[in-house]
């Protein structure tokens, strides 16, 4: 009799215990939900897989569907793009993404039969766009900030480093075996994401709004930096900064034509190389003159007012976020992208520093916003010229990105685009869509005339997209959407660079506005 109250009172107690616990798990759960984050009990998780599965299975009857109309529509038909039904491919089952009318780069990443690249190529593309000619801006910064400059050099790199890593670990869910699977292809699927379901298009609008602003901020500081070279290189000549650069607009307004990337890539490899070339030239140069380096001059204060300009500059010369989903989707071994991250951001952060360090050394305070200003007259003309060169072939890659961003969201968006197809049937470009184009050139061509300050600008760029891309949408889609699995030091790193990036962000804008006002009221010269 004893033993039977005791077992009742036992199921009492254990069942009571049960409702507690699972009253608890809901609120928390709801809490989260609240929030935004993943906090889902076990069934809830089950619910959410048999959830997704219905929601594929239908997604792919739509799919199914949308065939079987266009092949009854018959050849007058028009595609219908599978946009959707990209975000929910698994492990490549998935129905291919849609081509792009231009052939431009999109149609060739998502090509399954496409070349696939190695870890050092994938490691040469990311070292072409984190040591590119931005560096030329890197002893500015030293100038400003010091040994905190130099350290800053080196947390950028770790911090684009990890949140590249982050980034690509979004694109990532575990299937019902526990296996990895990648489910998303770009930064804007993992915003996509992010914002589901509520406002599903949301995070794609902000990923591209910053993007385009990259991008064309980039354009704008090559038209910047060939005025900036071309004037400083032939200082005798009754040609204006601005008038320099006018005429390298108008020997980039065939770029208004481009309908793919494949002749101007062919010089990309002798641009990096003339780079390198000229780095080293720099840097041998400052080392013939190491008895005079001004090691008194660098000091561990900072310019209050320009040192956030400063972080900005940093910043900017370390953005490869925007291209690395795609990069890792068309790497042979995806595994290797994590150590190919590695030795790319270590050997910028060297190379960086000892650059940017050695090249204040030796011009101390008078040390210009380009670097190579401060060169002799004879050198400084000849290595101008191979860097106008680089930043004029460069120049098609940023501006045929943008382009591609711009057609595809305002053009080419099936039904929900704002404005008519540039193209025509036979896939030519429009007369309308052209001009559109050559406007964009000449809008590049117009900032650099009017805001000829290439470290304030490239400051600004690197504050305010540059900062958003690389550490604070990272770090908030990372604990967004995989926020179950996190470890209490991942997400204190997270928000820890979400909270350093944001107030960085916000600091280094408001100071580059500043420094632009500042230069343009008191027509203060370069």
């Amino acid at each position: 009799m004893a033993t039977v109250i005791r077992s009742k009172i036992s199921n009492k107690l254990s069942n009571a215990a049960t409702t507690v616990t699972n009253k608890s798990q809901a609120k928390v759960s709801g809490m989260f939900a609240r929030l935004g984050f993943q906090a889902a009990t076990d069934e809830e998780a089950l619910g959410f897989v048999d959830c997704d599965d219905l929601d594929y299975d239908h997604r792919q009857g739509l799919q199914m569907d949308i065939v079987k109309n266009e092949q009854m529509g018959g050849e007058g038909g028009e595609e219908t793009g599978g946009e959707g039904d990209s975000h929910y491919q698994r492990d490549g089952t998935g129905p291919p993404p849609s081509a792009s009318k231009d052939g431009g780069l999109c149609s060739e990443l998502g090509s399954p039969d496409k070349p696939r690249i190695t870890a050092w190529e994938a490691g040469w593309n990311v070292t072409n766009a984190i040591q590119g000619m931005f560096v030329l801006g890197l002893p500015y910064a030293i100038l400003h900030g010091g040994y905190l400059g130099l350290f800053l050099i080196i947390f950028a790199a770790v911090v684009c480093c990890y949140t590249g890593k982050i980034l690509i670990a979004c694109l990532y869910e575990e299937n019902e075996d526990g296996q990895l699977v990648r489910v998303r292809d770009s930064y804007v699927d993992i915003a996509n994401a992010c914002c589901a379901p509520r406002f599903p298009a949301l995070g794609g609008h902000i990923v591209n709004v910053a993007q385009i602003i990259e991008l064309v901020m980039t354009c704008i500081l090559y038209v910047v930096v060939s005025g900036n070279l071309m004037y400083n290189s032939f200082p005798n000549f009754p040609v204006s900064q601005r008038s320099w650069a006018i005429i390298a607009t108008v020997a980039l307004l065939p770029c208004a034509f481009l309908k793919n990337l494949k002749a101007v890539s062919k010089f990309s490899l002798l641009c990096t190389l003339a780079h390198f070339v000229i780095n080293i030239l720099v840097i041998a140069y400052c080392l013939s003159r190491a008895r005079d380096w001004a090691w008194d001059k660098v000091k561990f204060y900072i310019d209050v007012k320009k040192f956030p300009i400063s972080i900005g500059i940093i910043v900017f010369s370390y953005t490869s976020q925007i291209f690395l989903p795609s990069l890792e989707g068309n790497m042979q071994k995806p595994s290797e992208f994590h150590c190919m991250m590695n030795w790319t951001h270590i050997a910028a952060c060297i190379l960086k520093g000892l650059f940017a360090l050695v090249a204040y050394l030796t011009w101390a305070d008078e040390t210009k916003e380009v670097i190579t200003d401060n060169l002799p007259s004879g050198i400084r003309a000849v290595v101008n010229l191979f860097l106008v060169s680089k930043a004029l072939l460069s120049y098609p890659l940023p501006f045929f990105a943008a382009v591609e961003v711009l057609e595809k969201t305002f053009f080419q968006d099936g039904g929900r685009a704002f404005f008519p197809d540039c193209y025509g049937g036979d896939g030519r470009l429009k007369s309308w869509g052209l001009s559109l184009r050559c406007a964009l050139v000449v809008f590049t061509m117009l900032m650099a005339i009017y805001v000829p300050h290439f470290a304030l600008l490239m400051g600004l760029t690197g504050s305010l997209t540059g900062a958003g891309l690389c550490f604070l949408l990272p770090s908030l889609f990372h604990l967004k959407l995989l926020w179950r699995k996190l470890l209490w030091h991942q997400v204190f790193f997270d928000v820890a660079i979400f909270v350093i990036g944001g107030i960085c962000s916000i600091s280094g804008f408001i100071h580059s506005v500043e420094g632009l006002i500042e230069a343009y009221k008191y027509n203060l010269s370069d």
